[in-house]
């Protein structure tokens, strides 16, 4: 039978391709002459990925509440991905570094815009009842999500509010750690001791925080823009994606987390604790921690009042009610 012409074009591609790599096209042509086809559920592994929802109790609503969690995890890996794309750029073209934000934008757009899944998408009897059999974990746990902190901005930027004055740059990163903004919402404000979550979360992750930030010293996401350019760095687009970033990671994500805490966690005004222990009111609030990774971009007003407005408004007795 008589080859196509475009066809032996290609065979001697492939030919080229395979010889270039020491590697024998024959070979390769006959695994895939017994290859089976690809199909989307063997692609995408669909029988293992509906098999990983696995309920604690009979619940129904618990389902919800563990896919909703893990496909936020999945969102929070395709942010670390295009993290790790800005942080590897050699270029240092703000283009580059604009298509990469818009792109974490929307994923956690999405996160922001899905989380009414979690506020008004289970019964909040079933949950209040289900949650009991989670202890002590939490989403307080989720370690992609402090991978993401820290790719995004030095360490002395997450270091807690009330004390980052007294850091800088030069700090070790383990001490910097040590006064990281989220240990705060595990720690017992008078012992001073840490929950059994904290403790958990810390024995798990640490050692790998800890290659993260000795691994993006000077080349966090922020330092990166910093790196650019002036002419490039000034660019207006930049910098509105750039605040958008901030804005949806430090203002718009915590904020519907608080949203979803005062629909399950408040009950006649008292205030129930979180699976893990946390002091979700404490730690949730974006005006109540500033935690802010590009701080560069936004004048001294803004910083001041980061969150502030909201917060004021969610924490008004006649807007808590319900």
């Amino acid at each position: 039978m008589e080859i196509k012409p475009e066809i032996a074009e290609r065979i001697h591609q492939l030919e080229e391709k395979y010889k270039n790599s020491g590697q024998d096209l024959g070979a390769y042509l006959d695994g895939l002459l017994h290859q089976r086809y690809l199909t989307y559920w063997d692609y995408v592994q669909l029988d293992t990925l509906l098999s990983l929802q696995i309920p604690r109790t009979h619940f129904p609503d618990e389902e919800i509440f563990i896919m909703y969690h893990q496909i936020t995890e999945l969102y929070f890996k395709l942010i670390i991905h295009e993290q790790k794309q800005i942080i590897d750029d050699k270029l240092q073209t703000a283009d580059f570094f604009i298509r990469k934000i818009d792109r974490i934008n929307r994923y956690f757009k999405a996160l922001i815009t899905s989380f009414e899944v979690m506020i008004h998408g289970m019964d909040p009897e079933q949950f209040m009842q289900f949650r009991m059999s989670l202890l002590p974990a939490s989403g307080f746990q989720s370690a992609q999500y402090r991978m993401i902190e820290l790719y995004a901005t030095p360490m002395e930027n997450l270091v807690h509010h009330s004390v980052r004055d007294r850091f800088s740059s030069d700090t070790p990163a383990e001490v910097l750690y040590e006064n990281i903004y989220w240990k705060k919402g595990a720690t017992d404000k008078d012992t001073g001791e840490k929950t059994l979550t904290l403790k958990q979360f810390e024995y798990r992750y640490t050692p790998r925080f800890m290659r993260i930030s000795h691994m993006v010293k000077n080349a966090t996401i922020y330092d990166k823009y910093l790196q650019l350019p002036p002419e490039e760095r000034n660019r207006p687009e930049l910098t509105e994606s750039m605040k958008s970033l901030d804005t949806n990671a430090n203002v718009n994500w915590p904020l519907v987390h608080l949203g979803s805490a005062y629909r399950y966690l408040r009950k006649d005004n008292t205030t129930i604790e979180a699976s893990g222990g946390t002091n979700w009111r404490e730690y949730l609030p974006p005006g109540f921690q500033k935690v802010i990774f590009f701080p560069e971009i936004w004048d001294e007003d803004e910083k001041e009042d980061w969150g502030k407005e909201w917060v004021a408004h969610r924490f008004n007795p006649e807007n808590t009610r319900n």
